[in-house]
């Protein structure tokens, strides 16, 4: 069992804190200009550093995204500057060329040399 220090007893020597509440302490490191702006928020809402720090971040959460930009939609805008870059070259080919040949230039132009294709970073690994 945990001895609790009595409030009213005179000859303690050990300080008495004070829960104020139930919910869990975090520990914020802030640099100073940003600790100052809250500082200047809370007290122009009349709120302490610590329910200020709790209402920016409440705040926060409201406006933004419920979860962090998706590899999807970095995907769609890859998926749609290729598209972009494949109709552009599509252009530029000699309509003559055989339709293999017209597709062969097209890969390699928007894929790049098989020799490097290692080295890229949107594209998927291949087990060896």
């Amino acid at each position: 069992m945990i001895e609790v220090s009595d409030f009213g007893n005179k000859d303690s020597t050990s300080p008495v804190r004070r829960r104020t509440g139930l919910d869990a302490i975090s520990a914020v490191k802030m640099p100073e200009r940003l600790t100052a702006a809250v500082d200047a928020w809370a007290e122009a809402h009349q709120l302490t550093r610590s329910d200020a720090i709790c209402k920016l971040v409440e705040l926060a959460l409201k406006i933004a995204p419920a979860e962090p930009a998706s590899a999807h939609a970095i995907t769609s805008d890859a998926t749609q500057i290729e598209y972009i870059a494949v109709h552009e070259i599509d252009a530029l080919l000699d309509p003559a060329l055989p339709a293999d040949e017209r597709e062969r230039r097209i890969r390699r132009l928007t894929e790049g040399p098989p020799e490097f294709s290692h080295e890229r970073i949107d594209l998927p690994k291949h087990q060896r």
